[in-house]
């Protein structure tokens, strides 16, 4: 037996450089998943945003307050969307002079697709693209359809992630305008 006392273990700048580098890693992904995480938003504020059209206009959300919008997500390759988007035409007709908004956000596409799409579908109503999905991650879409019903006062009260029927736009519509 030695008197000698057990070596340390040298802690070189190489390990403490590691170790941050690790931390710094973790504490990324744990940010990353704090925010996947976090819930759409399924009530309360509406996200703002402004949409550049596809006409070369443009149209900003929060200037629309006192108005009901139904925000629709889509997309020219999504079978559900096609499946949809007559009767959001036809909704979009019978409520674009009653203080209705409708809003298309072309998701995950190309320009001449999506014009392709709504020349085929007879779409009207605003539409532009979601440039570098911003707008989607604003809302955390997960894939498209996906519609949110947004109030007068600028609160989205439903949020629907499938095709959308006409009956239950008129329901949502008429019950948001009715209040």
């Amino acid at each position: 037996m030695s008197d000698q006392p057990a070596a340390q273990p040298r802690v070189t700048r190489t390990t403490i450089l590691v170790f941050l580098a690790v931390l710094l890693f973790m504490a990324i992904l744990t940010a990353g998943l704090l925010m996947r995480h976090k819930g759409r938003p399924e009530e309360g504020p509406a996200p703002d945003f402004t949409l550049q059209l596809f006409d070369g206009g443009s149209i900003r959300l929060s200037d629309l307050k006192g108005k009901v919008v139904i925000l629709n997500f889509w997309a020219s390759w999504c079978q559900p969307c096609k499946d949809e988007a007559r009767d959001l035409e036809r909704v979009w007709q019978m409520y674009k002079d009653k203080d209705v908004v409708f809003i298309g956000v072309n998701w995950s596409d190309t320009e001449a697709k999506a014009r392709e799409y709504l020349r085929v579908y007879g779409v009207t109503y605003p539409n532009g693209p979601d440039l570098g999905r911003r707008i989607g991650q604003k809302y955390r879409i997960r894939g498209v359809p996906e519609t949110f019903i947004i109030d007068k006062q600028g609160n989205v009260r439903k949020v629907i992630i499938r095709p959308m029927t006409e009956e239950e736009l008129i329901s949502y519509i008429e019950q948001l305008l009715g209040e």
